[in-house]
C-alpha cells in the first residue's frame, strides 16, 4: 500500500512541551511532502483506553493515512513497537492495545509486523521516547511507499494485545454501560451503541438523576439533563448549559445506568 500524502498523530504528549514538535520535526525531515493531521495530544497520560477509542473513533474520517499513536507507559519495556496493515490505512504505535480498536474500524487487521528494522529508526533511541525515536521515523518511510515488510518481520495478529471490552449490559427498561470517554465539554460517552435508546422510554434516569431521551442539546430546558446518540454513534449524556460529567461523578470506566422512569 501507499504511498501516503497523510500522517495522523494521536498522543499523552500534549503541546505545553516540545515532543509533539519533535514528532512533527522528523516526519518533515524524512517526508516534508506529507501531510500531518493532529487528532489529538491531550489523551490523558497513560490512559490507553481513551487514547484508543479516541483514535478509532477519528480515523475512519480520515484521508488514507498512516497513524501514529503514543500512549505508552511501557516505554522503554520489553513490549513490542508494531505496525498494523489495515484496509484503510496503517497504524504504528506500541503493543499495548492502543492499535487495535481504531484497526478494527478501518476494516480489521490484515497484517502485523514487530518494528525492528533500525535503519529506520532515528540514530541512538531513547530509552524514553521513542515516538521520536521509532514510530516518527517508522511512519514517514511507510507513507512514502516503503513497504511494511520492510519495517521487521511479520507476526500473528491473534498475538497483538487487546484492551478488555467495555462493559454493556440490557435489560427490560434499562441499559448499563462503561463510560468510554468524557469530552470538554462534559459530556459522558457510554461503550452502548446509540440505537439502544430506541428500547427506552422517553423519560429516563441516569446514575440517580432524571434525564430525557433526546436529539439534540436544543430540546433540552437549561439544566437539564439528556440522553442522545452521539456523532460517533454511542450511547451519551449531557446536560443543557452544564456538564453532565460533573452532575454524575464518573470517569472512564464507571459504569453507568440509564433505566426508565
Amino acid at each position: 500500500m501507499g504511498p501516503y500524502g497523510w500522517i495522523s498523530l494521536t498522543t499523552d504528549y500534549g503541546t505545553f512541551d516540545g515532543f509533539a514538535a519533535a514528532c512533527h520535526g522528523v516526519i518533515a525531515r524524512l517526508a516534508p511532502a506529507v501531510r500531518v493531521i493532529d487528532v489529538t495530544h491531550h489523551v490523558p497520560p497513560a490512559d490507553v483506553a481513551r487514547g484508543a477509542a479516541v483514535l478509532a473513533q477519528t480515523a475512519p474520517h480520515l484521508p488514507l493515512s498512516v497513524h501514529v499513536a503514543v500512549v505508552d507507559p511501557g516505554v522503554g519495556t520489553e513490549r513490542r513497537g508494531i505496525a498494523v496493515g489495515t484496509p484503510n490505512g496503517i497504524l504504528v504505535g506500541p503493543d499495548n492495545g492502543l492499535l487495535v480498536w481504531a484497526a478494527e474500524a478501518l476494516g480489521g487487521l490484515d497484517t502485523v509486523v514487530e518494528l525492528t528494522n533500525r535503519e529506520w529508526f532515528l540514530g541512538d533511541v531513547s530509552r524514553t521516547f521513542h515516538g521520536r525515536d521509532i514510530f516518527s521515523p517508522v511512519a514517514a518511510r511507510l507513507a512514502l511507499g516503503e513497504p511494511l515488510a520492510d519495517a521487521g518481520p511479520s507476526v500473528d495478529p491473534k498475538s497483538v494485545v487487546r484492551l478488555p471490552d467495555p462493559v454493556v449490559a440490557i435489560g427490560d427498561g434499562w441499559i448499563e454501560a462503561e463510560v468510554v470517554t468524557v469530552d470538554r465539554f462534559g459530556n459522558v460517552q457510554l461503550a452502548a451503541g446509540g440505537s439502544m435508546l430506541a428500547d427506552l422510554g422517553p423519560e429516563l434516569v441516569v446514575g440517580g438523576v432524571k434525564a430525557r431521551r433526546a436529539q439534540t442539546f436544543g430540546d433540552a430546558d437549561k439544566g437539564e439533563m439528556i440522553v442522545f446518540e452521539d456523532s460517533a454513534g454511542r450511547l451519551a449524556i449531557a446536560v443543557n448549559g452544564g456538564r453532565a460529567v460533573v452532575v454524575l461523578s464518573v470517569r472512564p470506566g464507571d459504569v453507568v445506568r440509564v433505566a426508565e422512569r
